[in-house]
Parts: structure tokens; C-alpha cells; sequence
């Protein structure tokens, strides 16, 4: 596989500005990253000015990063039992989906949600109608709200293909959803994907189920639990106990060439563990 036209890189910091974001990932030898387009623990946001959208957008243009996706506050929970909590994150996720689209970032990540009920169907309806709703809200737009894989820790939903497809299936807006594909979340739900055969067993899976052209997006981290703990704990590629196999068969898959790959691994030392594991999915692309 072609390195140069790999999407790959990490989440990193707006702190100095959205424009610094894009020399972060220069710095870490990417060519696509992940950022907040606000706090993600406020519910509210600062103003995005003219002159951060023209710097931001000059960055990117005379730099290697290809692709910028965003990730959603975790404030956000559109199955929450608590109706304040509930219409916050709806008039949030229209908020973020406006402010990626002003910076023409094509991918908006979610954390579905909480189950509203005791019952799984009711609530990832109501999860979907909700979806509706921010769609709504936010208006004309050429951004995609992607749903993430969970590892289904506490009440959280979106663990397995099932349930992400349930969702997808109640938002009218066909177009405007799809998934992005957590590894240690997966693993952590209990998804093996380690062998060819259960690669491939799981992607057949992924595809009956929700359509591999729903597919935008990768998060690319090894685990530090065990497979189906359905505890979301990261760790650094090929130290987890996912196997660096499975890397190896994503990196090598002409499928995800042209996905965007984000790693949200450890971050302990600055950014130099970034391009470290970077330039590990790099070598597992080439071996």
C-alpha cells in the first residue's frame, strides 16, 4: 500500500487555534487529524471569527493534512433520562454540526448516547429521532454525523452493529449519517477481528448489517482490557491486547485506503507519541 495516500493521524489540540491544529499534525507526520471544535466539557461554545475560518483554512491548503474530521462534545447524550439534558445536546449538536460545516470539516464524530428506557428499541428511537432533530436544527449543510462504535460500558448503547444500524434506520436524512469504527470500542464489546477469518467474518458482518459504504472513518487504538470487558481503555498500538495483526490487515485493507484512520492513543510524552504510533500503522501498511 501506498504510504502517501494513507489517511492517517491523531486527535490534537485547538488550544492556540484551529490554524495550530494543522501544524500539530504536520509535526506527527500526519495527513489527516481529529479535532474539538470547542470545549468538550462546556455546553458552550466560543464564536468561530472570519480570520479563524481564512487561517485555518490557508493551513490546511499549503500543508499535508488532507482530511480534518471533528469529534462531538462528550457532554452530549441524546438518550439521556433527563429532559434538560436531552435538549441541551440537541441545540449542541446542531451548534457543532454548524461550526463544522464553517470550517468545511466533512465528518462530525457522536458518542450515540445513554438507553432512554430500560428497553434497547425505544431507545435508540428515541436516539434517532433526536438525530432528526439536530439535523434539523442545524440547517443546510455538507457535513456527516458519524456514529461511533462503543464498547458498551454502563448504559451506553451503540456496542453492537445491530443497534447502530437500528439508529441509522429511524434517520431520514440517509445521507447525512454514518459510522466511525472504533477498534478498541469494538474489541471491547466483544468483536475478534485478529485472524483473516475473523476479519473477514466481522466485515461480512459490518456489511449485512449497516453497509460498508457507511463506513467514514477509522479510530485506530489498541486495548488495554480484554476482548467483550466492555471497558474503553486505550493504549498504544501493538501494546494492547488487540494484536497487531488486526492493525496490520486495516493498514492493508484497499477498502480503508481513502478512510481517515485517527489514532487517540496514550498521550504521555507530547506529541512524539503520537508519531510514534503513527509511524507504527505506517510500518504495519508496508510490511
Amino acid at each position: 500500500m501506498n504510504q502517501k495516500k494513507i489517511l492517517l493521524g491523531a486527535h490534537v489540540s485547538i488550544a492556540d487555534g484551529f490554524y495550530k491544529s494543522i501544524e500539530q499534525g504536520e509535526k506527527i507526520g500526519a495527513t489527516c487529524i481529529q479535532i474539538f471544535t470547542k470545549s468538550n466539557r462546556q455546553w458552550s461554545a466560543k464564536k468561530i471569527t472570519k480570520e479563524d475560518i481564512s487561517l485555518f483554512a490557508a493551513s490546511k491548503k499549503n500543508s499535508s493534512i488532507a482530511t480534518v474530521i471533528a469529534h462531538a462534545s462528550y457532554l452530549i447524550n441524546l438518550g439521556s433520562t433527563t429532559q434538560e439534558t436531552v435538549e441541551k445536546s440537541i441545540h449542541a449538536l446542531a451548534e457543532e454540526l454548524q461550526r463544522c460545516d464553517a470550517l468545511d470539516i466533512p465528518y462530525l464524530v457522536l458518542h450515540p448516547g445513554t438507553k432512554h428506557t430500560t428497553q434497547e428499541e425505544p431507545s435508540l428511537v428515541f436516539i434517532a429521532d433526536n438525530i432528526n432533530k439536530a439535523l434539523e436544527k442545524a440547517g443546510p449543510k455538507k457535513v456527516t454525523l458519524l456514529l461511533e462504535t462503543m464498547a458498551g460500558q454502563g448504559s451506553t448503547v451503540g456496542n453492537t452493529f445491530e443497534q447502530l444500524a437500528t439508529i441509522l434506520k429511524h434517520v431520514k436524512d440517509h445521507n447525512n449519517v454514518g459510522i466511525c469504527f472504533d477498534t478498541c470500542h469494538a474489541f471491547a464489546a466483544g468483536y475478534q477481528f485478529d485472524t483473516p477469518e475473523l476479519y473477514k467474518k466481522m466485515w461480512d458482518n459490518f456489511d449485512k448489517t449497516i453497509g460498508i459504504n457507511k463506513l467514514k472513518a477509522f479510530h485506530v487504538n489498541d486495548s488495554k482490557k480484554e476482548l467483550g470487558s466492555k471497558v474503553d481503555r486505550h493504549e498504544d498500538i501493538g501494546k494492547g491486547l488487540i494484536g497487531q495483526n488486526a492493525f496490520k490487515m486495516i493498514m492493508r485493507d484497499n477498502r480503508f485506503v481513502n478512510i481517515p484512520k485517527i489514532i487517540e492513543t496514550p498521550l504521555e510524552n507530547g506529541l512524539e507519541d503520537h508519531k510514534r504510533n503513527i509511524d507504527t500503522l505506517k510500518e504495519y501498511a508496508q510490511e
